[in-house]
């Protein structure tokens, strides 16, 4: 089955996505005639211009609501225009879950974009953060319009990498220019010490960067704090330690944790929190299914939980 390559574009409303998109299709590098869908999921105070479209194969569909993200209504779209690939600006106030979910089989997310307003992005985050999340954690590119001088970057970039530590980010200024966002991202903790201490507060970019490429952390000595989860899949010499996670909203938390080897973890309590000192090995444990960190613990001592004891990005 031929696959249908999905262009993804996202952000709120007068966000910019309507004004790339039409500069996108103008131009006879990106729309060499191909056939196109295009589809509309909000409508904006700009609208498109089909004729200066390079060629005459963009044809325009819109969905008026998110439970019109139907896969038998969006395959029968494309080949209603016998499309050979199809181009998404998505409304903001939607979940992309609905997309991701409900797309034919045949179609893959070639790529994501996210266009915020420079001047409204900290307090859209502030006040409607899940969804912000929601478009930042798979998106490739970030674009921040309307950027004047005087703009935070620094706090636009921190909410940007709480969520996304991969993706691209570009501020465009008011008068068109275009600066790449080259704020490094050092970690908070040292991988090159003898033991890598994990503060209680950085515990949520830890996982998020153990999980993104554990490799490196093979070898390595960690100490942190975390809580005890016992598992009738786990030998009696082992257990999974970590920690309670949020990365939006109340809604979203969930337990993230490593199995640990350790001879005594039988006398270990369910939801008991310690601190644990421990060399990772990165190796194939059915624990997981396959291969990942598991803790060999050197020291292990019972400790209070953390003042706040579920972790965050911010």
């Amino acid at each position: 089955m031929k696959q249908i390559p999905v262009y993804l574009f996202t952000g709120f409303l007068e966000a910019g996505k309507t004004k790339f998109i039409q500069e996108t299709l103008q131009d006879p590098r990106f729309n060499q005639g191909e056939r196109t869908l295009l589809l509309l999921c909000e409508e904006g105070v700009e609208e498109y211009e089909p004729d200066s479209f390079s060629g005459h194969n963009v044809f325009i569909e819109t969905l008026d609501s998110e439970e019109d993200i139907q896969a038998p209504a969006l395959e029968a779209l494309q080949k209603k225009h016998r499309a050979e690939r199809v181009l998404v600006e998505y409304n903001g106030m939607w979940m992309l879950d609905s997309l991701y979910q409900r797309m034919p089989q045949p179609w893959v997310v070639a790529q994501e974009f996210l266009f915020c307003d420079a001047n409204t992005f900290i307090s859209y985050n502030a006040n409607m953060r899940q969804l912000v999340y929601d478009k930042l954690r798979s998106c490739e590119l970030v674009v921040f319009n309307r950027c004047k001088p005087d703009a935070d970057k620094l706090e636009m970039h921190k909410i940007v990498r709480a969520a996304n530590r991969r993706c691209d980010i570009a501020y465009e200024a008011p008068d068109g220019s275009v600066e790449y966002d080259e704020i490094e991202d050092p970690l908070p903790f040292d991988l090159e010490a003898p033991v890598v201490e994990i503060r209680d507060e950085d515990y949520a970019l830890f996982y998020s960067d153990l999980s993104e490429d554990f490799t490196k952390y093979d070898g390595k000595t960690l100490r942190y704090k975390g809580m005890v989860v016992k598992s009738p899949r786990l030998a009696s010499d082992s257990f999974v330690f970590g920690r309670q996670l949020m990365t939006c909203c109340a809604n979203d938390i969930q337990f993230t944790g490593l199995i640990c080897r350790w001879p005594e973890a039988a006398s270990l309590s369910k939801g008991q929190w310690v601190t644990v000192t421990a060399r990772v090995e990165v190796k194939w444990h059915k624990g997981y299914g396959k291969k990942g960190p598991v803790l060999d613990v050197e020291k292990l001592e019972p400790t209070d939980p953390p003042a706040q004891p579920v972790a965050t990005f911010y």
